[in-house]
Parts: C-alpha cells; structure tokens; sequence
C-alpha cells in the first residue's frame, strides 16, 4: 500500500487520521486493533489510523510491524509499512484475558491521551476499544462509561451526547440507556424524548450526510399502548415530544408498535429508529448486524465511535476476535471527520 497522508473528505477538505485507543490491554481490543491494520489494503479499505496503548499488548496476541510513533503527526508517513503505535506508560505484567488493574489505568490513559488529541485537531476522531468497568470502577473512575468521560472531557454534561448503534442495515438510538426496564417509564419525559431527537436528527445531517433525516419513533408498551388501553406513555409522554419536533420540521412517524418497526421493507423508510429503551435498540442491530454494529456518540464537538462489543476476556489470546466491528467503527469515524471537514 502506498504511504497515505491524509483523507480526502470533500473539495477543499482533509483530515488527519484517527486515534485508535486500544481498551484493556488484556482484551481483544490489541488483536483486533492490529487486525485491522493488517486489513487496511482489503475491500473495504480501513483508512488511516495510529493506535494508542502498550506495545506489548499487542506483540502478545500479534506478530506483525508496529512502529512506535514520536508525534501523531508521523503516523500517516509510518501507515502503509508498520501500525503506528503512541506508546502509554508501562502497564505491568500483561497476560491476554486477565485483566489487572494497571491493565485498567493503561486503557484509561489512552483513552485520556486520544480525546486530547482529538480536541486538538492532531487526530481526525476517536475511536474506543473495549473496556472492563469492573477495573475502571477499582481504580476510582466514576463515569458510567467511556461515553460520560469522553463528554465531559469535552465540556459536556452526559445529557447532552446521545447513543447510536450503526450498521448495514440499521441505525438505532436509545432514549433511556443503562435503566432498570423497571424503572424506564418514570425515566421517560416529553423533555428527555425532544432532546435525544434532536441530537440524533442533526447528527444525522452533520456526520451521516442525510440533509433531510426520516426518524420512525418507537412506542414503549405493546402496540404502542393501543390508545390507551396498554400503556397512556404513548399518549402522555410520547406523542406530544413528537409533536413538538414536527412543529420544527422533522419528519417523524410514530409512536409505532415496535414489533413491526425493523423488518426489511419497514426499515426502508426511515433513517433511524428512536427507542425507548436499552434492549428495544439493541437486540435489532445485533440480530441484523452483530458483526459490523458499531456505537456512535452524537452531539460531541469530536467524532466518536467504538465496536459495539466487549473485552471478551474469555477469547482474548486466542485469534478468535473479529475485527470486523473495529473496522467498520473506524471506517464510519473516518466517514463522519471527513463531512464535518468538508461542511
């Protein structure tokens, strides 16, 4: 592959390539990171990225070229001969599917390192590897997820970034996220629902490229509550949320029965589907496209998106990861910089 130096995104435009942050150094993220590298010259073409971690993390589980970087701005000369790494401090012993918690500080360096390069303009966009919370939470972080750290990071409160899985074949948001099914109803607001719609929907235009983004909205109670008789959310909560944003223009329809929202011909039209909750969202994306979803985060002044997957401990080591998910999280990063770029 000849060396890249830089994505075209449009007449006029061009971006930097992307920080990769690696994850937990004892997960799958060092494999599939590097493998996708590997499968930069294949179709689709991986654009151009540096990695962020600890070498060894990946010469464990990889046998390929890694050259360590001494600014980001090398990494487009190094690309086409060697993964660009930006080496993070020494993490200890590492052993692929046993996490410890320098293996844990490690990952939250790089990700520390590649939101600060992002923000800086010396990377084009961030995309995340997996982490384990569980080791995130005994070294005294306190954000729910990368998604918070990353927003308020970036001077943003939580409230204001929304959730998007992305593939093939779907695109979902989630209004409530990580909430108790139980507790989801009294989570739903006319307030919450305006807001994560309008996010989405100028996410849509900004970083998707959609000028005139079509949104079916989910209901939360079966058959959408059936007027009334299965649930008043959709009367109470839902349906006036959605008339406020068709009073400002947005092409909405619903609330709809959830059940009929995600087979093909549904699917045709609409751009993305705004659920409710967590599994309303995500059990369609990962029936349709499990190995290439990939999780967004809208409303952030960076791109940012991550494979939406885990560790997975349990394979890490093995040569069993897929990487197609990594690589289509950078492919759609690289796709949203390059618009933001060129507008």
């Amino acid at each position: 592959m000849a060396e890249v130096a830089r994505l075209s995104g449009g007449p006029g435009a061009e971006i930097a390539p992307l920080a990769v942050a690696l994850g937990d150094p004892a997960g799958i993220g060092p494999e599939i990171v590097a493998r996708a590298w590997a499968s930069r010259n294949e179709g689709p073409l991986v654009p151009p990225f540096f990695a962020i971690g600890d070498r060894r993390s990946i010469a464990a589980v990889w046998d390929g070229p890694i050259e360590t970087l001494s600014t980001p701005s090398d990494a487009a000369s190094v690309y086409g001969r060697a993964l660009p790494l930006i080496q993070v401090d020494d993490p200890g012993d590492i052993v692929p599917g046993d996490p410890n918690l320098a293996g844990a500080r490690c990952a939250l360096d790089s990700l520390e390192i590649a939101v600060g390069l992002a923000r800086t303009g010396s990377a084009s966009g961030v995309v995340t590897g997996p982490v384990s919370k569980v080791q995130l939470y005994a070294i005294g972080f306190t954000y729910p997820g990368q998604t918070e750290f990353i927003a308020e990071r970036c001077g943003l409160s939580a409230g204001n970034v929304v959730m998007m899985l992305a593939g093939p074949s779907l695109r979902t948001v989630p209004v409530t996220i990580h909430t108790a099914l139980a507790d989801v109803p009294r989570a739903l607001t006319t307030e919450l629902i305006v807001t994560r719609i309008r996010v989405a929907a100028r996410a849509l235009q900004r970083d998707f490229g959609i000028e005139h983004p079509r949104l079916a909205v989910a209901g939360l109670n079966p058959h959408a509550g059936e007027s009334g008789t299965l649930g008043r959310e959709e009367l109470d909560i839902i349906g006036p949320a959605l008339d406020t944003l068709r009073a400002e223009g947005l092409d909405i329809a619903g609330p709809m029965s959830a059940d009929t929202m995600f087979h093909a011909e549904a699917r045709a039209r609409y751009d993305a589907a705004i659920c409710m909750y967590h599994d309303q969202a995500l059990i369609p994306i990962k029936t349709l496209d499990f190995n290439e979803g990939v999780n967004v985060t809208l409303g952030l002044p960076i791109v940012r998106t991550s494979p939406d997957h885990g560790t997975a401990f349990g394979i890490a080591g093995t040569g069993a990861a897929n990487p197609a998910a990594t690589c289509a999280a950078i492919r759609l990063a690289s796709e949203c910089a390059a618009r933001r770029a060129a507008s």
